[in-house]
């Protein structure tokens, strides 16, 4: 290579990296990046936390060409409670220990849906965070469908500090999310 080639050159590169530096790096996605989605249960106000959750599943969603759930105030209000309750009376089913199922929790929090589901999680440390509940519904079939269905556009997420077990309230969260489809 000539010598006039080689001084071409190395006037050239420093206008492309200057260029590169001017425009910066490309914006990530707004699909990609949940606020608060790898948050520590204590590190997070509640609401923080669901809206998390919500953004999770509708980034899972949007990827599978589904329409987004929307966060309805009655279905999030009695997902809190429920989460709440399942840490401060131990238990972790969809069936409170008095026999109260999710058809009539939802009566009482006055959502007349023609179809509901409902997933629930607890994790402790690196799995109690809003992804990793997500994640973990994602990986077991039953929850994959509540999660993915094509006809649910409202979702209420609870979070509730600790777990059904009597773990630690500052490393463990529990989780319930109810889907449905207003009638």
């Amino acid at each position: 290579m000539s010598t006039l080639a080689i001084r071409r050159r190395a006037a050239a590169c420093p206008a492309a990296v200057a260029i590169l530096f001017a425009l910066g790096p490309a914006p990530a996605p707004a699909a990609t990046r949940c606020a608060g989605a790898s948050a520590a249960p204590s590190a997070a106000a509640a609401a923080a936390r669901q809206r998390a959750v919500v953004c999770e599943i509708n980034r899972v969603r949007r990827g599978r060409g589904l329409a987004p759930v929307r966060a309805q105030r009655g279905l999030t209000r009695m997902a809190g409670s429920y989460a709440r309750a399942m840490v401060a009376r131990g238990f972790f089913s969809h069936t409170t220990p008095a026999g109260t199922t999710l058809g009539a929790r939802l009566r009482a929090a006055g959502y007349r849906g023609r179809s509901a589901g409902e997933v629930l999680a607890w994790g402790e440390g690196r799995y109690a965070s809003p992804r990793a509940a997500v994640r973990s519904w994602l990986h077991s079939p039953p929850h994959r469908r509540v999660l993915l269905g094509r006809s649910y556009r409202d979702v209420g997420v609870g979070v509730a500090l600790g777990d059904p077990f009597g773990g630690s309230m500052r490393r463990s969260a529990t989780y319930a999310a109810n889907f449905g489809v207003a009638g």
